[in-house]
């Protein structure tokens, strides 16, 4: 048993240092075209391994988002604090929905913001993470399950494939939020997630995601809302093996998860 326990996890690294090697190359080309539609961040200018940008053409795709029927149903998301996905947290404030959304990489927590606590024409502001501090409150991951499932996610994206391989800046945040969020069952297969991201970010080549890489159910572009027909499987849970202690110390929302099952700190 222990013999084939170890074979399984030196298949599973060298698998997952073959999908790592296929997506940096991936991103990088990719981030070589987002170079001349992007927005500029104020921090991060375009430095593509620290922020999502903004890009021309965002609020063409968010238009396409959200005349999507789990929009204009849905009244609570979780929503990336991307900057491409400014737009559409406006949105979403000035059509009285609510959404939780972490603060600059997982490591700052969730913050929940509800339109009842945004005065009228500050919903921009609201909508950067400049303004979470002013509007939002701090949500424990506890609350968060209290609160019930999430309606839908939408996420930015460095690159994302046809068939809804999704890569992000390369620190695996929303691969951590999605296994904390199976986990306290607000999530699952059902749940609608969509990227929001230039067409030159969609990749054709058919890509094979990770086993902790989340598959999204539609793109919206600038040029109009690309489906992914036969969605694989999305993973479940948190793979504790593959987080380094300090990774674990340096991340509130894992230490309460931890917590919360019960497990030795």
């Amino acid at each position: 048993m222990f013999v084939k326990l170890l074979f399984q996890k030196l298949l599973y690294q060298k698998q997952s240092e073959h999908v790592v090697t296929k997506t940096k190359i991936v991103r990088e080309k990719i981030w070589s075209k987002l170079a001349h539609v992007a927005r500029p961040d104020s921090r991060f200018h375009l430095n593509f391994s620290e922020v999502i940008p903004d890009f021309e053409g965002s609020d063409r795709a968010t238009d396409l988002l959200t005349a999507e029927r789990f929009y204009r149903d849905g009244s609570y998301a979780f929503i990336t604090p991307d900057n491409c996905l400014v737009d559409l947290r406006r949105r979403m404030l000035e059509d009285g929905k609510s959404f939780v959304i972490s603060g600059y990489g997982i490591y700052a927590g969730f913050y929940l913001i509800e339109p009842d606590r945004v005065p009228k024409g500050q919903e921009l502001f609201a909508a950067w993470l400049d303004g979470l501090e002013h509007f939002g409150r701090k949500i424990r991951l506890d609350e968060i399950a209290d609160r019930g499932r999430f309606d839908f996610m939408v996420t930015g994206a460095s690159a994302v494939s046809l068939d809804g391989v999704r890569f992000g800046k390369g620190h695996g945040f929303f691969d951590l939020e999605w296994g904390m969020f199976t986990e306290l069952g607000i999530v699952d297969d059902n749940t609608p997630v969509a990227a929001v991201v230039h067409d030159v970010q969609v990749v054709e080549d058919k890509l094979f995601p990770s086993p902790t890489d989340i598959l999204v159910d539609m793109i919206a572009t600038p040029s109009g809302m690309r489906r992914v027909e036969n969605r694989g499987v999305r993973p479940r849970g948190i793979h504790w093996d593959l987080l380094e202690p300090e990774q674990i110390d340096a991340t509130p929302p894992l230490q309460d998860l931890r917590r919360m099952r019960g497990m030795q700190p």
